[in-house]
């Protein structure tokens, strides 16, 4: 017999062998009085949970996480939008206020230039109209005067630099004003000096 022959034959030997031991291992595993292994379709989890679940509970999960960030992003994004809209009304508000201020002792100047004599008609003229340009700017950016004689005295516009008897005047009535006061809004840039009767 060739070396050929040889190796076929062992190799049949060698396969028969291993058919008759996959067969005895089968008949081993194989349940008393039954011919059937069951099949296992899933392999539960170590808390007994299916596979499938566990994964529709991870997801339901991290759903839940990426719902609850995003609503805190957009609370967050949300505030900060109204917080960058008040700034920058403030800081408006800030500089427009600064800006008519430094305008005001201009106002006080053309002011009391109209309250001088003047012999000039056309140069009183001019100066009328350099103030009431002026003052429709300044109207026109929300500054309003703060109406001062006649009024009761009221700390939160007034300031009180003297005060006078007057008996034709009631009891804390602004008799003179020395400078006019302005707001700009709700908030005060100057008081009005005056002078109160009867306080």
């Amino acid at each position: 017999m060739t070396i050929l022959a040889k190796d076929k034959a062992n190799k049949k030997a060698s396969e028969k062998k291993n058919v008759s031991d996959i067969n005895e291992v089968l008949d081993n595993a194989a349940p008393s009085g039954s011919d059937e292994v069951d099949v296992i379709d899933e392999i539960p989890n170590e808390d007994g949970s299916k596979s499938e679940t566990n994964a529709s509970d991870t997801a339901n999960d991290e759903l839940t996480v990426l719902k609850d960030k995003h609503l805190r992003l957009a609370a967050e994004y949300d505030n900060y939008r109204k917080r960058s809209a008040k700034e920058r009304e403030m800081t408006y508000s800030d500089a427009r206020a600064d800006a008519i201020t430094r305008l005001l002792p201009i106002y006080d100047n053309l002011e009391r230039a109209l309250k001088m004599d003047c012999a000039d008609e056309a140069y009183y003229k001019g100066i009328e109209m350099i103030m009431t340009g002026l003052t429709e700017v300044l109207e026109s950016m929300g500054l309003k005067a703060i109406s001062a004689v006649g009024e009761v005295f009221d700390p939160n516009y007034h300031n009180a630099v003297s005060s006078i008897k007057n008996p034709e005047l009631g009891e804390n009535i602004i008799a003179e004003e020395f400078q006019k006061g302005f707001t700009l809004g709700d908030r005060v840039i100057r008081f009005s000096t005056v002078v109160v009767a009867n306080s």
